[in-house]
C-alpha cells in the first residue's frame, strides 16, 4: 500500500479534472480512496495515498460547516465549485483539510482523514517532528505542510496541491463503512455511514492496492513513449 513512487512517476501523475469533483458527494468520497496527494514543499515533492475521508452533505447534514446555508469567511470556499480545497482552523491548535465537491452553491465537501506516504517520507516526517503517522486529519495537514493559506487551492491546476489517480482502484471488500468521528452533536446525522475507510490490516487490500499501482505506472511509461 505505501510503496514508493518514482520521481519518474510522480511526474506522470496529472491533477484530476474538474468533473471528478463535480458529481454526489458520496460518490466522490468513495473514489477518492486510493487516489494520491501530491504537495509541493520548498523540501521538494512529497506525496500521499488516501486511506480514510468522510463526506458531508451541507445544508440539510448538522454536521457540516454549512448546515442551514450557514455562510461566513470561514466557510466560504465550500461555496465554490467543486474541486478547490477547503481548509479551516480547529480547537485552536489543528488545521484541517477538505475537497469541495459538486457545483458553486452546493456546499458540500469530503474530510481528507488519513493517508501514507508514498514520496517524500522524510520531509514529511520531519514536518511531524520525526513521526510518519498520517492517520487523522490534523496529522496529515501538518505532515504535508497544509494551512489557512491554500484555503481556496484550486486542485485541478497541478500547482501548490493537487489529487491524481496513479490507477490504482479500490475494491468494496477492502473498505469499510463507518459513521463519522466527532460529530456527536448532529443528531441522527451523526449515525450516518458517511467515512470511508481502507482496512490496511488486510492482506489482500495492500497487495492489491500495490499491485493496481504498479501497473497504472507501467501504462504510464508505456503512454509516454515515442
Amino acid at each position: 500500500m505505501a510503496k514508493p513512487l518514482s520521481r519518474r512517476a510522480l511526474a506522470t501523475l496529472a491533477p484530476l479534472g474538474r468533473e471528478f469533483y463535480q458529481r454526489p458527494t458520496r460518490t466522490v468520497a468513495r473514489e477518492l480512496l486510493g487516489t494520491v496527494l501530491v504537495r509541493e514543499l520548498p523540501e521538494g515533492v512529497v506525496a500521499v495515498r488516501l486511506t480514510e475521508v468522510e463526506a458531508y452533505l451541507g445544508v440539510g447534514d448538522r454536521a457540516a460547516h454549512t448546515f442551514g446555508g450557514r455562510r461566513t469567511a470561514r466557510n466560504e470556499t465550500m461555496w465554490r465549485d467543486g474541486g478547490h480545497l477547503y481548509v479551516y482552523f480547529t480547537y485552536g491548535m489543528h488545521f484541517c483539510c477538505n475537497v469541495v465537491t459538486r457545483g458553486p452553491g452546493q456546499p458540500e465537501a469530503v474530510l481528507l482523514r488519513g493517508a501514507v506516504s508514498v514520496a517524500g517520507e522524510a520531509a514529511i516526517r520531519a514536518r511531524r517532528r520525526g513521526r510518519g503517522d498520517l492517520a487523522g486529519p490534523a496529522k496529515l495537514c501538518q505532515g504535508l505542510g497544509i494551512d489557512r493559506s491554500l484555503d481556496g487551492a484550486d486542485l485541478t491546476t497541478g500547482d501548490a496541491v493537487w489529487l491524481a489517480s496513479d490507477g490504482v482502484s479500490c475494491r468494496d471488500a477492502w473498505i469499510r463503512r463507518l459513521p463519522r468521528v466527532g460529530v456527536s452533536y448532529a443528531g441522527e446525522a451523526a449515525a450516518w455511514p458517511l467515512r470511508w475507510l481502507l482496512d490496511l490490516d488486510a492482506p489482500a487490500a495492500a497487495r492489491g492496492v500495490a499491485g493496481a499501482a504498479s501497473r497504472g505506472r507501467r501504462r504510464s511509461r508505456a503512454a509516454a513513449r515515442p
